[in-house]
């Protein structure tokens, strides 16, 4: 059996004399693209958050992550890694623009993206989740998991009323496509900590709203509230302990949906079902998955129970289909989640990148990743 080690999900902070030096030479040298520690009056906030202890952000129940020799060898070298691209570039929905420039039948139009970033029109309003638009999930242009599709639609035709970030890992917070989106009108509601990389970024901190876990604002006419997640945050070498990172409620006048950001399975579902559904949409996060993280990302069948939960109509399953995270064939979360929605008597949409549909009307699940 290959040596194994179980780790916490956080990263861990230098506690060498030197530890203070090197921080000053990494904020020196460290680029753009990871971002800023939080200081002042947010870093308050942060330290005196029920949810920041012993010197960091705390999921309310354990996450691990389990450190096995042989890992990254199987990950860029293993057998099976042709499996965890596809066979072509992937088609996304042609029409998308079109679509979008027509009313909504209901109030409630969603179009996914790709991966976590989903566009919802929600009674008259615009919300983007995770938008990223680069090449790569990565602090770099020349390196890191690239894209099986490309974007369904440019960045500047959604035209968003506000932007929610679940957390700070590369594939859901995107500096190119925050700055690009700095030349829109739209707030940005950010998880604890996060609104330091937006204003390093270009972001003007009155167009930034930032909350803990359980904590609400009203944004551009809708509701909106940071619902606990099970995960860990970081981009750089020493801002992972101060960044949170937060599912999301959004409630506007007649329709409410649910975004999970990345998560493990937990017993915080019930509790957001309970308090704040039931929910018109689930966006829920059902890829990446390893026996290797099991805390931290959900598999398929643990997806269609946190939907069951949150009082889920009809379910959308996101992060996956668009980028190599993990050692899992690229399609088989959508056969895994489509099969135990069947079981469950759940609905599930599984649309095109780039397809927008009407949740309460449709569910498109079409085979198209086969």
């Amino acid at each position: 059996m290959s040596e194994s080690t179980t780790v916490p999900a956080t990263l861990l902070e230098p506690t060498s004399r030197w530890s203070g030096f090197l921080g000053s030479v990494g904020r020196a040298v460290r680029p753009a693209s990871f971002g800023a520690d939080p200081t002042g009056e947010r870093l308050e906030r942060i330290l005196r958050s029920p949810n920041f202890r012993d010197g960091s952000f705390r999921n309310s129940e354990p996450a691990r992550m389990i450190v096995q020799k042989g890992m990254v060898r199987e990950y860029f070298f293993g057998a099976d890694r042709r499996q965890r691209y596809p066979r072509a570039p992937i088609a996304v929905y042609p029409d998308t623009a079109v679509d979008l420039a027509r009313p909504s039948d209901t109030g409630l139009r969603t179009t996914w993206m790709g991966h976590a970033t989903v566009f919802v029109e929600i009674d008259g309003h615009r919300v983007l989740f995770d938008p990223v638009w680069g090449k790569r999930c990565s602090p770099f242009t020349f390196a890191g998991p690239g894209r099986f599709h490309p974007v369904p639609v440019a960045l500047d035709a959604l035209d968003p009323d506000v932007v929610v970030i679940s957390h700070d890992h590369y594939d859901h917070l995107d500096m190119p496509s925050i700055r690009a989106l700095v030349a829109s009108r739209a707030v940005f509601a950010v998880p604890l900590g996060v609104g330091a990389h937006l204003e390093h970024w270009g972001v003007p901190a009155g167009r930034i709203v930032e909350l803990d876990w359980d904590e609400s604002a009203e944004v551009a006419g809708l509701g909106l509230t940071a619902t606990p997640a099970r995960h860990f945050c970081g981009r750089g070498i020493r801002n992972g302990t101060h960044t949170l990172w937060a599912s999301w409620v959004v409630a506007g006048a007649e329709h409410r949906v649910f975004h999970s950001g990345d998560t493990g399975y937990f017993a915080g579902f019930a509790t957001i079902g309970a308090q704040h559904g039931p929910f018109d949409l689930t966006m829920v996060q059902i890829g990446a998955y390893s026996e290797f993280w099991p805390d931290i990302h959900m598999t398929p069948e643990e997806g269609v129970q946190a939907h069951a939960d949150l009082a889920g109509a009809a379910l959308l399953p996101i992060h996956w289909g668009t980028f190599n995270l993990a050692l899992h064939p690229w399609n088989e979360p959508a056969d895994r989640t489509l099969a135990s929605a069947r079981q469950a008597g759940a609905r599930v949409a599984i649309p095109r990148p780039g397809e927008p549909f009407e949740p309460t009307l449709t569910a498109p699940t079409a085979a198209w990743w086969r």
